[in-house]
C-alpha cells in the first residue's frame, strides 16, 4: 500500500472531493460507474469542515481490506475503499462512514469526553444481551460490555444469531445492524444515517448520537 501511495504521487492526482482531498484510482471501477456524481452527493450533504481529517482517498484492492473483509477503511487522514463496488449509492456510504472515523479523531473529546454514547450503547448492549439470554443463546455479559470490536463476537451475532433474527432483536435499539458490533461502529452508523438518511429518525433511536453529531456538524469553524 505505501509502495503504491508513493508511486502515485509521483505521476500525479486524478480526481478531488471538496476540492481538496486528492482521489486516486489504483483498479479500475465498474463500467459505466459515475464518480462525479458518487463526490456531488457527498459534497451536497456533508459539511465540508468533517471532511478536514481526511487528506486523501484510495480507490483499489488493498491487502488491508481484503484480510479484513471490508469494504473500507480509514487510517492515518486516508481512505481506502474497494472498486468493486455495486453502484455509485454503496461507495457514497462507505465514504460517509468512513469520514465518521476520521471525525472521531478530529472531534474525539467533543464526541466522547462526556461518556453520553458509551453509555447510551452500553444501555442498548445490556437490552440485547437479556434478549438473547431469553432466547436461549448462551452468551457473557463481560462480552456485552466490551465497547471495542470483535470478529468474535461480529460472527456470533451474523452467524449464530443470523441476519433475520438480529433485526427483528435490534429495532428500536440501533438504527442498523453493525451499530451493534462496537462503541465505534455504532457512532459511525449513527453519523451515517444522519447525513444519508434521517436524522429525525437517529435523534429518536440514539440520541447521544445525534447530539454530537448536530454539534459538531452546526459548530463555529
Amino acid at each position: 500500500m505505501d509502495n503504491y501511495i508513493r508511486e502515485s504521487l509521483r505521476k500525479g492526482t486524478e480526481k478531488l472531493l471538496f476540492n481538496r482531498i486528492v482521489v486516486y484510482i489504483k483498479d479500475p471501477l465498474p463500467e459505466n460507474f459515475d464518480l462525479d456524481y458518487v463526490f456531488s452527493q457527498i459534497q451536497e450533504v456533508v459539511p465540508e469542515h468533517l471532511s478536514y481529517g481526511v487528506d486523501s482517498i484510495f480507490v483499489g484492492q488493498f491487502d488491508d481490506i481484503e484480510e479484513r473483509e471490508l469494504d473500507a477503511l480509514y487510517k492515518d487522514g486516508a481512505i481506502y475503499t474497494t472498486n468493486q463496488q455495486r453502484n455509485e449509492d454503496d461507495m457514497i456510504n462507505d465514504i460517509i462512514h468512513e469520514l465518521s472515523h476520521a471525525n472521531e479523531e478530529t472531534y474525539a473529546a467533543l464526541i466522547y469526553a462526556d461518556g453520553k454514547i458509551e453509555n447510551e450503547f452500553l444501555g442498548k448492549r445490556k437490552k440485547l444481551l437479556d434478549i438473547l439470554k431469553s432466547e436461549g443463546y448462551n452468551v457473557s455479559i463481560n462480552t456485552f460490555m466490551d465497547t471495542e470490536y470483535s470478529k468474535d463476537f461480529d460472527m456470533f451475532l451474523y452467524k449464530e444469531v443470523g441476519y433475520e433474527k438480529l433485526t427483528m432483536f435490534t429495532m428500536g435499539l440501533f438504527v442498523s445492524l453493525y451499530g451493534a458490533t462496537s462503541l465505534r461502529e455504532y457512532f459511525a452508523n449513527g453519523f451515517e444515517h444522519y447525513f444519508l438518511n434521517d436524522p429525525k429518525y437517529v435523534k429518536l433511536i440514539s440520541p447521544a448520537i445525534y447530539e454530537k453529531v448536530d454539534g459538531i456538524t452546526f459548530m463555529e469553524i
